[in-house]
C-alpha cells in the first residue's frame, strides 16, 4: 500500500440539511416548475434568498444546493427534496401549493471504509463529442447516454474500488465506493427541458438505485456534498443514501 492509501481517514462526517417538500402537481406553480427545467430551479432557488449576493453566478453551489423530485401523475402528488449547507425557507412558495407543510431535517452521519449503504440518485449520465476537426478552439459536445446498458458503464467507470485513488488515470472523477454493477437498478427517465432566454435547454436523465460498499470516506462525503455529474443545477446529481 503507497503512503497516500495508507493515510487515508477510514471515517469521515457528512454534515447537511434536507429539506422534503411535498407538493400538488396542480398548483399552477409547482405544474409549471414540471414542464420548464429552468422554473424547477427558480423553485428550488427560492429557498434560499439573502445567503450570498443576487446575481452571484455561483450561488447555488456556495450554499450546496442539489435537489432531486419524483412525480406521481395518479396522485397529482410531486415530492421535492433539497439538500444544502444552510436551512431552505419555503414562504415563499404559496401555501396552496403545499400537501404537507415543508419537513427540513438536519442530517449528521458518519461514513466508515467498508459500510455498505443503500443508495437512490438521477443523473445526467453524457459522454463527450469531439469538436469538429477543421475548427480551432472548440471544445466537444456532450450528448446524454440513452440506454440503462451505458448509463450502467458511465456509474461503473465512476465506482472507486478499495486502494485505488480519487480521481481515474483517464481524468474522471471517483465515488469513494464500489458496487456490484449486476446488482445496480437503472432506469431511464423522461428528458426535462426549457427555452428559457434563447437557450435551449435538454436534459436527459436516468435514475441509479443500489447498493455500495464505502472504501474512501472523504471521497464519498465530497460526492455526497457536491453531487454527481453535470446539470446539477436542474436536480440532476444528488445522491442520496440510507
Amino acid at each position: 500500500m503507497n503512503s497516500a492509501n495508507s493515510t487515508r481517514a477510514s471515517t469521515a462526517r457528512f454534515v447537511t440539511t434536507h429539506s422534503v417538500l411535498s407538493l400538488d402537481a396542480r398548483h399552477p406553480l409547482v405544474a409549471k416548475s414540471l414542464v420548464d427545467a429552468q422554473e424547477m430551479h427558480r423553485t428550488v432557488m427560492s429557498g434560499f434568498r439573502g445567503w450570498v449576493q443576487d446575481g452571484d453566478l455561483d450561488a447555488r453551489s456556495q450554499m450546496g444546493v442539489l435537489s432531486t423530485w419524483s412525480v406521481d401523475l395518479k396522485a397529482a402528488a410531486l415530492v421535492l427534496v433539497v439538500q444544502s449547507r444552510v436551512p431552505g425557507d419555503w414562504s415563499r412558495i404559496p401555501r396552496a401549493a403545499f400537501t404537507t407543510a415543508p419537513d427540513v431535517i438536519t442530517v449528521d452521519r458518519t461514513f466508515k471504509a467498508g459500510e455498505v449503504v443503500g443508495f437512490r440518485t438521477v443523473v445526467n449520465p453524457t459522454r463527450s463529442r469531439p469538436g469538429r476537426p477543421t475548427a480551432e478552439k472548440v471544445r466537444g459536445t456532450r450528448s446524454a447516454h440513452t440506454t440503462p446498458e451505458h448509463v450502467k458503464r458511465w456509474f461503473v467507470r465512476r465506482l472507486q474500488g478499495d486502494g485505488e485513488p480519487p480521481t481515474a488515470e483517464d481524468g474522471v472523477v471517483r465515488i469513494g465506493a464500489t458496487a456490484d454493477a449486476d446488482a445496480l437498478g437503472i432506469r431511464m427517465l423522461p428528458t426535462v427541458s426549457s427555452g428559457h432566454r434563447g437557450k435551449p435547454v435538454r436534459i436527459g436523465r436516468a435514475e441509479i438505485r443500489g447498493s455500495l460498499t464505502v472504501t474512501d470516506p472523504e471521497t464519498l462525503v465530497g460526492v455526497l456534498a457536491g453531487g454527481l455529474g453535470h446539470a446539477r443545477a436542474y436536480s440532476c446529481g444528488l445522491v442520496l443514501t440510507r
